[in-house]
C-alpha cells in the first residue's frame, strides 16, 4: 500500500476514508469510558500534539448521526465488542472547536466565538427541526445560528442545544470542547486596563462553561482540550467529577505525541528506517508522565517531506506553528534574570524550578515559578527525569527543534536590547585600528548576552553578525573572497572603506594571542582583502578576534590598506 501522509488533517474521518497513515489512539476511548467515573475530563498538551484530532476521533466514534465502522475497521477500540456495541454511534455529541475565537479586542472575538458556534448550530440543524421542541429554545437557536445570539445565549448556548439534543433523541449528551483556552489565550496578550478585555472573555468563557459541566441533567460526559489548564476556581468552580491531565500525569500520558514504537512501525511503513536517527534528534525528547514521545506535528510533517524528497533536511515545523512570546516575556524581564538558566539549557544541561499546572492567564507573568510552568506546559522544555515527582522538577530543551527556537528568541532579544552607543563605540575603535578599545566593548556586549553552543566557533560568528546587523553597513557572512571565505566582511560604501573580521576559539584564555594571529595570517595567506581596491575602496580593516567564554581578544593585521 502507498504510503501517504495527510500534514495539517484534523478530521478522523477524513484521514480514514482516504488511507492516510494513521498512527492508533483509538484505546483511548476504552480508557475514558471504561476505567474512569469522569463527569469532565481536561486533557492539557503543547499545541501540534494530536489533541483535534482526538476530539475528531471521539466525535465519529460516539456520533448518534453517524454510521463510523467502517472507519473504525481495524482499529484497536473494535476489540471491545461490548463496549463498541454500548457506545458506539449511540450518543448525541456536541462538537465545538475555540481554535479561532480571538481577535484584537472583545468585540472581534466574541464575533470569532458567535461564528463557531452559528456553524455548530449549521451541522445540527437536520437534528434540531423538530417542531415538537420548545419555542423558545428553536428561538435561542436560531439567534445562534444566524450570528445574532447575545452574551446571555452565547454563555447558555451549550446547554440550550443539549437539551434540545436529549429531547429530540431521549440521551445525555456527550461534549467535546477543543482549545477551549484560546480565547482566553488571545485576551491575555491583547488586554489592557481600558479595554479589560480578559476580564469580560473570562466572564463569557465561565458563563459557557459553568451552564454547560455543572449540574447539567443533559450531559453523559465532556472531554474538553487545551494547553493550559487554567484553575479550577477561575472557570471550572463548582464541576463534579472533574479531572484534569497535564503533561505531569501518567494517566493518558500515551495518547497525545508517538512513541518510539510507533515511530519506528511508520518508518517501516514508509521504507524510511534511515531517518529514525535524524527525527529522534529534532523531534523527540518530550515527557508525558513517565512516557517519551515525539511531536506528532513534525513527525508527520518531515516524513511528508522525505516522501516528496528524500534528501530532505528536517526543519523546524513546531516553531512555524506559534511564537516565542512566551520566551522573550522571560528574557524581557528585568526583576529576574534568567541568563545563566537559559545559558544552561541551551547548552544542554538542566535546570531545577517549582512547577504548577493550574495557572490563570491573567497570571501567567506574574512569577518566575508561572512562566516556567508556562514553558513546560507550552513544550519549551521538559522533564529531564521521568520519574520525579512533585512540583520541583528538572527541565531540559527536549530537542533540536526547540533549542533552534530558543536560540531565535535569544537572538532576537540580543537584537531588540542591543547598545548602540557601545556599537557606535565598537565601529570607532575598529576603523581607528584600536584593538584594545574594540576587545574590551566586545567583551562587555558578550558579558550581557545569552550564550549557547557550548561557545563553538558558530556561535560567537552568529554574535558578530548579530553586533553588526542594522547599522547600515553591507554584511557579507562566509561569502567567497579570494581563496576562501572571510567569516564577515564589512562593507562602508559611503565613506570607501572595508572591514574583514576572521573569528576563532579558543580552548584555553592563554591561547588568545595565538589564535588571533592565526586569523590574521588566515586572512593574508587566502587573500581576503584581494580585489576590494579595485572596487574602489581605499582603506581595508583586517582583524583577528578569539574569543574565550565570554572574553573577546582583536588584534589588527599590520600594514592593512
Amino acid at each position: 500500500m502507498e504510503f501517504t501522509v495527510g500534514v495539517g488533517k484534523s478530521d478522523f474521518a477524513e484521514i480514514r476514508t482516504e488511507k492516510d497513515y494513521y498512527v492508533d489512539k483509538t484505546e483511548l476511548i476504552y480508557e475514558l469510558v471504561a476505567t474512569t467515573k469522569n463527569k469532565v475530563s481536561l486533557f492539557t498538551r503543547p499545541r501540534r500534539f494530536g489533541k483535534t484530532l482526538t476530539m475528531s476521533m471521539l466525535a465519529n466514534f460516539f456520533d448518534i448521526r453517524k454510521d463510523s465502522h467502517a472507519i473504525f475497521e481495524g482499529l484497536d477500540i473494535m476489540r471491545h465488542g461490548d463496549l463498541c456495541k454500548e457506545w458506539m454511534n449511540q450518543r448525541p455529541v456536541i462538537f465545538l472547536s475555540l481554535k479561532d475565537a480571538e481577535g484584537e479586542g472583545f468585540e472581534d472575538a466574541f464575533k470569532m466565538l458567535r461564528t463557531a458556534l452559528a456553524n455548530l448550530c449549521k451541522n445540527l440543524v437536520p437534528a434540531l427541526s423538530n417542531t415538537t421542541l420548545d419555542e423558545d429554545d428553536r428561538a435561542i437557536f436560531s439567534r445562534l445560528k444566524s450570528k445574532t445570539a447575545d452574551i446571555d445565549d452565547v454563555k447558555d448556548s451549550l446547554k440550550t442545544l443539549m437539551r434540545m439534543l436529549y429531547t429530540v433523541y431521549g440521551k445525555k449528551v456527550i461534549l467535546l470542547i477543543d482549545e477551549y483556552d484560546v480565547p482566553l489565550a488571545r485576551a491575555s496578550e491583547k488586554n489592557t486596563p481600558e479595554n479589560r478585555f480578559y476580564a469580560r472573555m473570562l466572564d463569557v468563557i465561565r458563563g459557557l462553561m459553568s451552564s454547560s459541566l455543572k449540574d447539567n441533567e443533559f450531559l453523559e460526559f465532556a472531554v474538553v482540550t487545551g494547553c493550559l489548564r487554567i484553575a479550577k476556581e477561575s472557570i471550572f468552580t463548582g464541576t463534579n467529577n472533574f479531572a484534569s491531565y497535564s503533561v505531569m500525569d501518567e494517566r493518558f500520558s500515551r495518547y497525545f505525541g508517538f512513541s518510539e514504537e510507533e515511530v519506528g512501525k511508520m518508518l517501516g511503513a514508509a521504507g524510511l528506517e534511515t531517518a529514525a536517527d535524524v527525527i529522534r534528534e529534532w523531534y523527540d525528547g518530550y515527557v508525558f508522565g513517565t512516557s517519551h514521545v515525539y511531536c506528532p506535528w513534525d513527525v508527520m510533517s518531515y516524513l511528508s517531506d522525505l516522501n516528496n524528497i528524500r534528501a530532505a533536511l528536517p526543519k523546524n515545523y513546531w516553531g512555524n506553528t506559534s511564537h516565542n512570546g512566551v520566551l522573550l516575556s522571560f528574557v524581557d524581564r528585568t526583576d529576574f534574570d534568567v541568563s545563566d538558566k537559559f545559558e544552561t539549557l541551551m547548552n544542554g544541561g538542566t535546570v531545577t524550578q517549582t512547577v504548577s499546572d493550574g495557572l490563570t492567564y491573567d497570571t501567567l507573568t506574574a512569577s518566575e515559578d508561572n512562566l516556567w510552568s508556562v514553558l513546560l506546559m507550552t513544550g519549551y522544555v521538559t522533564k529531564a527525569d521521568p520519574a520525579e515527582r512533585g512540583n520541583s522538577v528538572s527541565l531540559k530543551i527536549p530537542n533540536r527543534e526547540v533549542s533552534a527556537i530558543f536560540q531565535g528568541a535569544v537572538a532576537q532579544h540580543f537584537q531588540d536590547t542591543l547598545d548602540t552607543s557601545a556599537v557606535d563605540g565598537l565601529l570607532k575603535a575598529l576603523w581607528e585600528g584600536d584593538g584594545d578599545a574594540a576587545s574590551k566593548i566586545v567583551s562587555d556586549l558578550l558579558w550581557n548576552t545569552i550564550s549557547y553552543n557550548d561557545y563553538h566557533e558558530d556561535y560567537y560568528h552568529a554574535f558578530l553578525t548579530g553586533v553588526f546587523t542594522g547599522i547600515g553597513y553591507e554584511i557579507q557572512s562566509n561569502k567567497e573572497k579570494g581563496l576562501g571565505r572571510p567569516d564577515i566582511l564589512l562593507k562602508d560604501k559611503k565613506n570607501r572603506r572595508a572591514m574583514i573580521i576572521e573569528a576563532k576559539r579558543s580552548v584555553r584564555e592563554s591561547d588568545m594571542e595565538e589564535d588571533c594571529k592565526t586569523a590574521i595570517k588566515q586572512i593574508a595567506e587566502m587573500k581576503y582583502a584581494d580585489g576590494l581596491c579595485d572596487y574602489g575602496y581605499t582603506q581595508v580593516r583586517c582583524y583577528g578576534v578569539a574569543f574565550f567564554r565570554k572574553r573577546a581578544l582583536v588584534r589588527l593585521l599590520n600594514g592593512g590598506m
